[in-house]
């Protein structure tokens, strides 16, 4: 591969994702530094996660475009310290790729030195055997790499990322007396040996060992102290840095204000990060035991909010007996039918009547007692309250992850190919790409007059919608069987193989019947599916596969 466009990106991001929940454990098991709270490789499979679900949700017109969707989910749902440190590794890519539609060698050289100096920046006191010196050693071979080939630059930074975490135990005492690499550092050769897989189809063996042995001098180490003397992490976003009514333009505000902050938390605890995404939203991390001072802090400095603390004390106690099942899928929908028939399909179904509160999304997810949930809003016009809820679950140690949709019948789609013996993110991808396939069509009434694009219409017409944008407008009360032949007709023009309908309460008598008898006659290679679905204020709502 000669350069990385927008669909390489998302394979790089969905190839991070797997990896990360393959080594999972595995880098959790080897957390030891700065604290020994055992999460480093489910904070980063969660900010990678994020991530990738805020690439999935956008329409990026280039690899600059791509990245940038990345940082900004990544810092949006960044976990732990690694999972900060992360979001500005992406940050930095994002930044040097800028709006180039691809990204080639010399641009991959070039966002390499950029992510080491965000990452060096977003650490309050960098530590040498950290994955900071990891990420140090694969931006100096990126750019001691004598070619230009962009196979050439990831392949060297790979394999100097994974020679830098063997190193790491004899630069921290703290791993040299664990018999381990840096968890955090494991994590990013992680995700250079799937850029470099990506690139050149070929995903380096492991050369590291996850643990080393241990000289005898180590077992005699003198403890380091650190953050072991604090109780609490403490994160949250915190947006206004610079000011009400300051210009979005100057970033030099911001940047004094963020200075502050950080200089008010380091003399509460360490581990101390203030970064942002480079458009005015900040992310904070501290471990620290005054819990109120830190917040208090972010209060005086700007609009803190997803605030979480944790104990890590309790962190291991509290997910050993949290979860009593792996896998859930939890379905947003209106109307009693639709509902009966996910439920059904043995999904847990929230009934949407009308506004959503994300307080009752979080307790059906919480309830579920799974340790990954899948969440399939067949509602529109809900993504701020989904993800408000979502986010909070995942602070709080879920693995809870969005398919993109906005109807019922995407969200059918999605349900039908639903395996849970597949790895959770493979299912996800599955999903994602199941419902991402199904166009959607729907038949209502007009609320208010308004201008569409094919025409005027008043209150009480009928309006038929295809991927959300009116097609037709039929002056009421209107031929409503008619207009549902012709809108499937028209969803059939690039083709289809399975036609699922939901009715709705406006649905007329026979109207199943009449799609019936039409799909046969005019497209009789095609399956049509048919449910009651009680959709309120609806007609029918179509999706085609």
């Amino acid at each position: 591969m000669q350069a990385l466009d927008a669909s390489a990106i998302r394979r790089w991001a969905d190839a991070c994702v797997r990896s990360l929940a393959a080594h999972r454990e595995d880098i959790d098991r080897i957390n030891v530094f700065p604290v020994a709270d055992g999460d480093t490789g489910t904070n980063l499979l969660q900010t990678m996660s994020s991530a990738l679900d805020s690439l999935l949700r956008s329409n990026p017109s280039g690899a600059g475009t791509a990245l940038s969707a990345l940082a900004k989910g990544a810092l949006a749902g960044a976990r732990g310290n690694s999972g900060v440190i992360l979001s500005q590794v992406l940050r930095g890519l994002a930044e040097a790729v800028g709006t180039a539609s691809t990204a080639t060698g010399a641009s991959l050289r070039k966002a390499l030195l950029r992510a080491d100096e965000l990452a060096v920046e977003a650490v309050s006191a960098p530590s040498p055997g950290t994955v900071l010196s990891v990420l140090r050693a694969a931006a100096e071979a990126a750019r001691d790499c004598p070619s230009d080939e962009l196979g050439e630059v990831a392949s060297a930074a790979s394999r100097a990322s994974a020679a830098a975490l063997a190193e790491t135990p004899r630069q921290l005492a703290v791993l040299a007396r664990a018999g381990v690499v840096d968890a955090g550092g494991r994590g990013l050769v992680v995700l250079l040996d799937a850029l470099a897989g990506v690139v050149t189809g070929h995903v380096p063996e492991p050369v590291v060992p996850s643990r080393v042995p241990r000289p005898a001098a180590a077992l005699t180490t003198a403890r380091e102290s650190g953050s072991a003397d604090y109780e609490y992490e403490v994160m949250y976003l915190i947006d206004g840095l610079a000011g009400a009514g300051a210009d979005r333009s100057d970033r030099s505000a911001e940047e004094e204000a963020a200075a502050a902050l950080r200089t008010a938390l380091r003399a509460l605890g360490d581990c101390v990060s203030v970064v942002g995404d480079g458009d005015g939203l900040w992310t904070v991390h501290v471990h620290c035991t005054d819990i109120g001072a830190a917040v208090e802090a972010g209060v005086e400095a700007g609009r803190p909010h997803r605030i979480t603390v944790s104990r890590f004390a309790d962190q291991v106690a509290a997910q050993a007996g949290r979860f009593t099942r792996d896998r859930a899928v939890v379905a947003l929908v209106r109307g009693d039918g639709v509902a009966e028939l996910f439920e059904g399909e043995g999904a847990v179904v929230l009934r949407v009547a009308g506004a959503l509160d994300p307080a009752d999304l979080l307790a059906v997810l919480t309830g579920t007692r799974a340790r990954h949930v899948v969440v399939l809003p067949g509602v529109p016009d809900l993504r701020s309250e989904v993800d408000d809820a979502v986010s909070q679950a995942v602070a709080a140690g879920q693995d809870a992850v969005v398919v993109p949709m906005t109807s019922p019948v995407q969200a059918l789609a999605a349900l039908a190919v639903h395996d849970a013996s597949r790895r959770a993110n493979d299912d996800v991808v599955a999903m994602a790409e199941a419902a991402a396939a199904t166009r959607r069509g729907e038949i209502g009434h007009a609320v208010q007059e308004a201008i569409t694009w094919v025409g005027r219409c008043l209150p009480g017409d009928l309006l038929a919608l295809l991927d959300g944008e009116v097609v037709h407008v039929e002056p009421a009360p209107g031929d409503r069987t008619g207009l549902a032949r012709d809108l499937v007709d028209l969803m059939l023009v690039p083709g289809g193989e399975l036609v699922t309908a939901l009715l709705g309460e406006d649905a007329p008598d026979g109207l199943a019947e009449a799609l019936e008898a039409h799909l046969r006659v005019a497209h009789p290679e095609v399956e049509l599916v048919v449910y009651p679905g009680g959709l309120p204020g609806a007609v029918l709502v179509v999706g085609v596969e």
